[in-house]
């Protein structure tokens, strides 16, 4: 079974292809977890679950999902991240709670695709050929990985070195609190209060009242659910998204460009 969180559609966009490839079952996880729905999830094949990552590790909502829910069936387990190019402690923190399960890590494996954290300047959107290029590379990585999944290899993955995770354990969760707030957010007049960015949002962060979003907590995930599939690009931050391109693989695959 290939289960995945996606929020831009980079991550499901993987997590399918790996299933069509091996024929197996895909299930998205937003709506068990945003329900809080942590029943049994049981299957013949090795689970392969797959991951966005941000701040150098598995989002806090997926990894705690993750460790709440009972795996039955197949006791394999395969990871794959996607992230615009580092995956920070995602395969240590992954391997943990594989192991916590009594279940057995085959590794995880980590692609680079298009960056989407449109809310931040110090990340810089990918140019239109850059994504491209990345989306077309990973297709050609998904066919690897699932060749090695049907011949029950080990996926491998670069070296975390120990300088690496003094860095980041303590960076994540200081920039889960205090850096993700959501104050920024708002709409323009293009909103019509349709509510696809309540339904999207993995941690019932956004209320429709009067027709329009409202983001009731300060702190976020910072997913970018909300404003990367608004239909009308109506869901801007500050004065930092208005003129970046509000990516989503949806558009590219729609292009022609990529050659699945």
């Amino acid at each position: 079974m290939v289960i995945y969180y996606s929020a831009s559609g980079n991550t499901r966009f993987i997590a399918e292809q790996l299933a069509e490839l091996l024929d197996d079952k895909c299930l998205d996880l937003k709506d068990r977890i945003r329900s809080g729905d942590n029943s049994k999830l049981c299957s013949k094949k090795p689970f392969i679950i797959c991951s966005p990552v941000y701040v150098c590790e598995m989002p806090r909502f997926v990894s705690y999902h993750l460790k709440h829910t009972k795996f039955c069936g197949n006791r394999n387990v395969y990871f794959v991240f996607t992230s615009g190019g580092y995956a920070g402690m995602s395969g240590s923190l992954a391997k943990r709670i594989v192991k916590n399960k009594k279940m057995i890590y085959k590794g995880h494996a980590e692609i680079k695709m298009p960056s989407n954290h449109v809310v931040s300047n110090m990340y810089p959107p990918t140019e239109h050929d850059e994504c491209v290029k990345r989306i077309n590379a990973a297709v050609k990585e998904v066919k690897k990985l699932a060749k090695i999944v049907r011949n029950e290899g080990e996926f491998k993955a670069r070296h975390v070195f120990l300088y690496e995770k003094m860095v980041i354990l303590p960076f994540n969760p200081f920039w889960a609190k205090y850096m993700q707030p959501t104050k920024g957010f708002f709409t323009t007049d293009k909103c019509i209060g349709c509510g696809l960015c309540q339904k999207s949002c993995p941690i019932n962060n956004i209320k429709i009242v009067d027709k329009h979003p409202v983001w009731i907590n300060k702190q976020c995930a910072h997913c970018m659910a909300c404003i990367l599939n608004c239909p009308f690009e109506a869901i801007e931050y500050a004065d930092i998204t208005q003129k970046k391109e509000k990516y989503n693989i949806k558009k590219y695959l729609r292009s022609g460009e990529i050659d699945i």
